[in-house]
């Protein structure tokens, strides 16, 4: 199976100069854990998560005064759409991250969580398994 066939073709895309409670609204109203950072200054993507969020205001940052510039990671990996979900699951396991963004010709077409590739490689139950602690 490949990435395009999990990933999200829906991108939430953010400027630097957001707040990170800007993105925050955004992401949970998406209903995403990551957003693209595009930086029209600085020719590169980048990604904001919801734990580069979460890490600011635990560190005692103020969601309105902080920009998502200031914590998006630049050093990116990203995949392609031909991909195989091994390899994105490889990736983000390596690297220690839940998202990748999917690059084709240069640009943004997609994102894939560890929930995406989750989602195909278990199908779904009708019924949840009941689970003991």
């Amino acid at each position: 199976m490949l990435v395009r066939d999990a990933m999200s073709t829906l991108i939430l895309t953010l400027g630097p100069a957001h707040t990170l409670r800007q993105a925050a609204s955004l992401m949970s109203g998406r209903r995403v854990g990551a957003a693209v950072v595009l930086d029209p200054d600085h020719s590169g993507i980048g990604i904001l998560t919801e734990r580069d969020i979460l890490n600011s205001i635990g560190a005692g940052h103020d969601p309105d005064r902080e920009s998502v510039g200031a914590h998006t990671t630049n050093n990116v990996v990203f995949c392609t759409p031909d991909a195989t979900l091994q390899e994105a699951a490889e990736a983000m396991a390596h690297g220690g991250f839940r998202h990748l963004i999917v690059l084709e010709h240069g640009g943004p077409v997609g994102i894939v969580s560890v929930r995406d590739i989750i989602r195909c490689w278990v199908p779904a139950r009708r019924t949840a398994p009941s689970v003991s602690a």
